[in-house]
């Protein structure tokens, strides 16, 4: 197989990490979501007819920028037949000048872009969608795979969220003061999407991307810093040290998954750990211990990251925690993670129980899987493996699974054998 040229994996990387900020900071001049869109995507396509000839520019990042410029300027050229013929003049004499904004004013761009994907006009699964697609650079398929939805539904959602910014006249700017409280909880919500679609793809040959959670990392770090004493956004904000606090520990040596409960926690974040808890803490204490839906799952991650190894985890306790998270915000992954904490707090019996009540799905019949196995039914778990693999899942959970199908067919064939020699 061919491989891929350097400069299409640099031209990937730059797209994949600076994408938002050009957009965001094209969005600021143009006012126009798709048509800084469509200037990204055209620099984009012209840096890959160019890098692979010239090589990759010194300042990659300013060479997007400079390009997806003059591509908007090309794009209102051509359409200046269309009335406002003097806000696009104006339009042309900003988009022409030279200099490429600096980080600090990129910072502000982004923080815009945030809002104004998560105005309260838009539909809260717009909200998302338009998240992932701008500030993510996600395909519109990825977009589907991560919310759950069809990639025509979703390109569908993001044309009408597109035109309702336009058409709706919402303000590409931060909220001021008393607009906070009714756009935070979206604000927080698309963040936290953002880091699961890095940190938990559906499917795709990476286990997680890399850039995907650093990009929500810094979105999140941006929020707190805008909102110091907001207990919601350092909520997030832990949420997020504490999960990305065990990503080395994730994979081994050769690439393949390594389970939480055999995990080297000599390779956890320590510092990431002590922050996070730190502004858990802190938030906490703001809302006189009760717990958002954010502060919980840091909670959760916060016992995690105590324990100095899995069989020391306080399971009671988070059992306890996923219990008032499904109180104020029901949903099957919490469902799924509360049935694995009950089978290791009260046995694998308890786990199973709980896992009737979950959706069927690639993950749920992976710990069903596991459950039965430590119930001595090696063969019936085989059966609930086969069902996993037969939904989507990374190339890493799927080389997981197989390899795991193939023990317990090995256990289940020496159950079998056991079986025939007692019987004869």
């Amino acid at each position: 197989m061919t491989p891929v040229p350097t400069e299409h994996d640099a031209l990937a990387r730059t797209v994949r990490v600076e994408g938002a900020r050009i957009l965001a900071t094209l969005v600021r001049t143009v006012g126009d979501v798709r048509l800084a869109e469509d200037a990204v995507q055209e620099a984009v396509v012209a840096a890959l007819g160019a890098w692979p000839v010239t090589g990759v520019p010194p300042e990659p990042r300013a060479w997007l920028t400079v390009t997806a410029r003059r591509k908007a300027v090309d794009i209102l050229r051509r359409e200046r037949v269309r009335p406002h013929k003097e806000r696009d003049a104006a339009l042309l004499a900003e988009l022409e000048a030279p200099d490429v904004p600096t980080d600090d004013v990129v910072r502000d761009d982004l923080l815009r872009l945030v809002f104004t994907c998560c105005h309260p006009t838009l539909a809260p699964d717009a909200r998302v969608a338009l998240a992932l697609r701008t500030l993510c650079g996600l395909s519109p398929a990825q977009v589907a795979a991560v919310t759950l939805s069809s990639e025509a539904a979703t390109s569908k959602r993001l044309t009408r969220a597109r035109q309702k910014i336009a058409t709706a006249g919402i303000p590409y700017r931060v909220p001021e003061p008393h607009e906070l409280p009714d756009r935070l909880p979206a604000v927080c919500a698309v963040v936290h999407a953002l880091y699961t679609a890095g940190h938990a793809p559906v499917d795709g040959p990476a286990a997680f991307d890399v850039d995907v959670c650093a990009e929500a990392l810094r979105l999140a770090e941006l929020l707190h810093e805008l909102l110091p004493d907001e207990p919601m956004p350092a909520g997030v904000l832990a949420l997020l040290l504490l999960t990305e606090a065990r990503r080395p520990a994730r994979l081994d040596d050769r690439g393949d998954a390594v389970p939480l409960q055999a995990q080297d926690r000599g390779r956890w974040d320590a510092a990431m750990i002590a922050r996070g808890t730190a502004l858990l803490d802190a938030s906490l204490c703001r809302t006189h211990g009760q717990a958002d839906v954010y502060q919980l799952q840091a909670a959760v991650a916060a016992v995690h990251a105590r324990a100095p190894r899995w069989a020391a985890t306080d399971w009671p306790e988070v059992v306890r925690l996923y219990d008032l998270l499904l109180s104020v915000d029901p949903s099957d992954a919490a469902a799924l993670a509360r049935a694995v904490a009950t089978a290791e707090a009260d046995g694998a019996a308890a786990g199973l129980a709980l896992l009737d009540d979950v959706p069927a799905g690639p993950r749920r019949d992976a710990v069903r899987a596991e459950l039965l196995a430590r119930q001595g039914r090696p063969a019936d778990a085989v059966r609930a493996l086969d069902d996993a693999l037969a939904g989507p899942a990374t190339d890493v959970e799927r080389r997981h699974r197989e390899r795991r199908r193939a023990e317990l067919a090995r256990d289940a064939a020496g159950v079998v054998d056991a079986g025939r020699v007692a019987s004869g």
